[in-house]
């Protein structure tokens, strides 16, 4: 399918990033959807033009069926800045044409005009077309595993 296209997420879409959360939720055991917490951290990511970004793929009818969030930190082991990529999720409908793959090459190329040197980002262990897709797609597993506190 290459019938989309590739742009930077604005406030009136938050109600479809809303939707494609909940999908990319209802796959991973780690996260619930909570629609208020959804749209706080949307408007936050959207507000945070200076280190965020949301990266969403449009059909030919303009309506969003993929995105991505890309985040900067910093990494002391690259000694620059890291892009840590999150929400990664293509509507159902839409995957196996390239989406995902545009998606991600978007937030690369965004995270690399930023002086990022890398990107990561969890996969959930029991999700087996997740775990490989980003095989396919070259990225690397690491020796480190996610620990998270609520507070």
């Amino acid at each position: 399918m290459s019938n989309f296209k590739i742009d930077e997420a604005r406030l009136e879409d938050i109600p479809a990033l809303v939707g494609l959360l909940a999908e990319l939720f209802s796959i991973e055991a780690d996260f619930k959807p909570d629609t208020a917490k959804q749209i706080k951290g949307l408007q936050l990511l959207l507000q945070a033009t200076d280190r965020s970004v949301i990266k969403v793929a449009r059909d030919s009818k303009n309506a969003v069926v993929g995105m991505v969030s890309a985040q900067l930190v910093i990494s002391t082991a690259q000694g620059a800045p890291s892009a840590w990529i999150e929400d990664m999720v293509v509507s159902s409908s839409f995957r196996g044409g390239g989406v995902g793959r545009a998606l991600l090459q978007a937030a690369q190329d965004w995270s690399m005009e930023k002086g990022a040197t890398r990107m990561q980002l969890l996969v959930d262990t029991e999700n087996q077309p997740a775990l490989d897709y980003y095989q396919h797609l070259g990225w690397e597993s690491t020796q480190l595993q996610a620990r998270r506190l609520f507070f």
